[in-house]
């Protein structure tokens, strides 16, 4: 086995790009354009006097970029840059997190991630929490209770690690929790039965909130 051959390239989310193109290059040599182009997708970008106009996903680039000559973009650009890649698993949200980064002033909505959280309204309680605590600190309060509401439209799986052994639970509805066969009324009731102590159990318990993003479910308490 060669060393070429032991180190395998990695997948590329880019695997050709041109930038810095003019208009004009495209205007009188779009049969050189096309030719290094083809029918393949990926990102694009048009630009105006050196600054973003637009940036746009596509599945043909040539034919795109050929439709921008003309259409309500026609007079906002003069120059452009694409980006190709071999699938489009994950061109979308690139196109997304792009729009949502830069917004160029030609892109009249931002983009979407799938399956993605937004959580500002969970930052600003975990800074209000805080503040809370930091004002009990100092006025020597006792600390405010949290309240729980019964926010879960449905069960969920949850799990924690204890003592090197992942642990598996089904959270329910009213936020009791269902752990070998046995109902426990809370998140800490459960977390004490398994570790055979009193334990915070919103914070010992996780769930996932994502593909591969586990959390703890003390974020669920909050609606």
């Amino acid at each position: 086995m060669t060393a070429m051959t032991r180190r395998r390239k990695k997948p590329s989310l880019v695997t050709q790009y041109l930038e810095d193109i003019s208009r004009a290059a495209l205007e009188q040599h779009f049969d050189v354009v096309s030719a290094f182009i083809g029918r393949r997708n990926g990102i694009y970008a048009l630009f105006r006097r050196g600054k973003l106009h637009y940036v746009g996903l596509a599945t043909d680039l040539r034919r795109r970029l050929k439709h921008h000559l003309r259409d309500k973009h026609s007079d906002a650009w003069d120059a452009f840059s694409v980006y190709l890649a071999i699938g489009d698993r994950h061109l979308r949200e690139l196109e997304s997190l792009i729009v949502r980064v830069v917004q160029p002033p030609g892109n009249s909505q931002l983009g979407r991630f799938s399956g993605a959280q937004d959580i500002a309204k969970q930052f600003e309680r975990k800074i209000a929490e805080k503040q809370r605590h930091e004002r009990d600190r100092i006025l020597m309060r006792e600390p405010e209770e949290k309240e729980t509401k019964h926010v879960l439209p449905r069960a969920i799986s949850i799990r924690a690690r204890y003592k090197r052994r992942l642990v598996k639970a089904k959270l329910r509805r009213d936020l009791s929790v269902r752990w070998k066969g046995r109902l426990y009324g809370s998140p800490s009731a459960a977390a004490q039965a398994v570790c055979k102590r009193p334990v915070d159990g919103w914070w010992f318990w996780q769930f996932q909130r994502a593909p591969g993003d586990w959390q703890r479910i003390d974020e669920l308490r909050y609606g």
